[in-house]
């Protein structure tokens, strides 16, 4: 274990059946986490669950995992009733939260065009932020959070920039990331330490919902300096290394896991179809230039 003594702790995930919680499930585990994974899945997504499962448990740790939706207050009772009833309460040292499930329409439609609604915004905020704050909360009330502990909100560059359809969401990636910042003052005291996670673009299925995310993923891997696209295991690895001691001080940031994609301005845009391959020697031959670019 790389970790030292966490087979005696609990990681948390919100969203542990695929994508960012499903890789960070796995990762955790590996490093001797036991885990406890809320997602919302159909039959027909199970087998793939299961797969998560199974990788979780041939590390030799415990997987307990509740197919109910995380941000219904009701169903987030049950299972923490479900861990208080136990001889032995787990202790919770990471909670990472990692929900997407939310209302991709404009604010203002187009003739004939559906436009977003005062529930769906709610609905939106509710679920992709709120839910983070209000499971902390339960938590700490039950005396399940451990000290010294972690917590993770998985953000985007939609939190600060413009998708089409994406406002919603924009909001409530602003939201989470304020919450973090709450977050990391209130329980600084107790050791806890919470930082927002911006992942680059990455192709999961939550992307693949948003209107025009081929062209997305197109131009995050040309403009990507790393020549690539963010993937599920960039941002597990990442968890995993802010998980460790050495980390106890970096807190109520926005951790950028993108290989600088969002410090990028220039693209299939600006640089036509050569993208950042080509632009990143151009910029370089511009910048050897003896011409003075004062005033330009």
């Amino acid at each position: 274990m790389s970790n030292g003594s966490t087979d005696k702790y609990y990681a948390l995930i919100l969203g542990a059946s695929s994508g960012f919680g499903g890789a960070t499930a796995v990762r955790l585990a590996e490093d001797g986490y036991n885990i406890i994974g809320v997602h919302l899945d159909r039959a027909v997504n199970m087998p793939l669950v299961n797969g998560i499962i199974d990788k979780i448990k041939s590390f030799g740790v415990d997987a307990r995992f509740f197919n109910m939706n995380a941000a219904d207050e009701k169903k987030r009772q049950e299972i923490i009733e479900a861990l208080l009833s136990e001889e032995t309460h787990p202790k919770i040292k990471v909670v990472m939260h990692s929900l997407a499930f939310g209302t991709l329409l404009p604010f203002v439609p187009a003739e004939g065009e559906k436009y977003i609604t005062k529930a769906q915004m709610e609905m939106t905020l509710d679920v992709m932020a709120h839910s983070l704050v209000y499971w902390v909360q339960d938590l700490f009330k039950a005396g399940l959070l451990a000290n010294d502990g972690r917590i993770f909100g998985m953000t985007s560059s939609g939190g600060h920039s413009i998708i089409p359809s994406y406002g919603a969401v924009s909001a409530a990636k602003a939201a989470l990331e304020s919450h973090i910042r709450q977050l990391s003052v209130e329980l600084g005291p107790f050791g806890i330490t919470a930082n927002s996670i911006m992942a680059g673009v990455t192709d999961t299925p939550a992307l693949r919902k948003i209107p025009g995310s081929i062209p997305m993923l197109e131009v995050a891997r040309r403009k990507n300096p790393g020549c690539r696209l963010t993937t599920p295991e960039d941002v597990a690895d990442t968890i995993s290394l802010l998980c460790r001691r050495e980390a106890r001080w970096v807190s109520g940031g926005v951790i950028n896991v993108d290989g600088g994609e969002d410090i990028v301005s220039y693209g299939l845009s600006t640089f036509g179809r050569f993208g950042v391959v080509r632009a990143v020697p151009l910029l370089r031959s511009l910048s050897n230039s003896p011409v003075s670019m004062k005033g330009k």
